[in-house]
């Protein structure tokens, strides 16, 4: 019995190391910046929404540094996270998991590509508890400002329940955008005036997390 404990600890332990590797060789794989903020959120900046409505002075933002994880509570108004830098074709990685509360409905977030500084010109993967994988906003379009109606919702849901996590992927390639929700192609749209701009997070009156916020801009 002693020696079939020794072996099983000993399998054990070298699963985990071995995933452990391959964690961190996710999390250093070439090309990706890692966008975390630090504690004083010094390379982001919160919009309001919309971008004349008064910001509150208090942040619903923080960082619980321990798990590397970004934490809105959702109790402060509606705004965005911009991070202050543009990116033109790149992929965003984001993974997003909502505080699972009872009786609540309506949950709400978005994951932001290509905005200008100011939240006017913007595109959302949104985010939320049903069939919501899809892209829509408002850009640029034969010259004018227009909004994007809700692109087709996709005909499977991927998306887990509240509490649980999942991972949007949001590649920008020319004019080309492409939602991946857990792995799975979603939702697609082409903006073809519009090639660059910030990357951020919404925050809709829900509490949410976020972990692993990456991009890797593309040649």
């Amino acid at each position: 019995m002693k020696a079939r404990w020794l072996l099983f600890m000993t399998c054990w332990l070298m699963f985990s190391a071995l995933l452990c590797g391959q964690t961190a060789k996710v999390a250093k794989a070439p090309g990706w910046i890692d966008i975390l903020p630090d504690a004083a959120f010094s390379k982001w900046t919160r919009v309001a929404i919309p971008p004349d409505k008064t910001l509150n002075p208090l942040s619903q933002w923080k960082l619980d540094q321990a798990r590397r994880t970004l934490i809105c509570e959702g109790n402060r108004g509606h705004e965005w996270l911009r991070y202050n830098r543009k990116f033109g074709d790149a992929i965003f990685h984001v993974e997003w998991c909502f505080t699972k509360g009872e009786g609540l409905k309506g949950y709400n977030s978005g994951v932001f590509v290509r905005n200008d500084a100011e939240g006017r010109v913007w595109l959302q993967a949104q985010v939320g508890a049903g069939n919501d994988g899809f892209l829509f906003g408002q850009t640029f379009l034969n010259g004018k400002l227009t909004e994007i109606k809700f692109a087709p919702k996709p005909k499977v849901n991927y998306i887990k329940p509240p509490g649980e996590w999942n991972t949007y992927e949001v590649r920008c390639q020319g004019p080309q955008v492409t939602l991946m929700v857990n792995g799975e192609p979603s939702s697609e749209f082409s903006i073809p005036e519009v090639l660059q701009g910030y990357v951020g997070l919404e925050a809709e009156g829900f509490r949410i997390e976020f972990r692993n916020l990456r991009v890797k801009p593309l040649p």
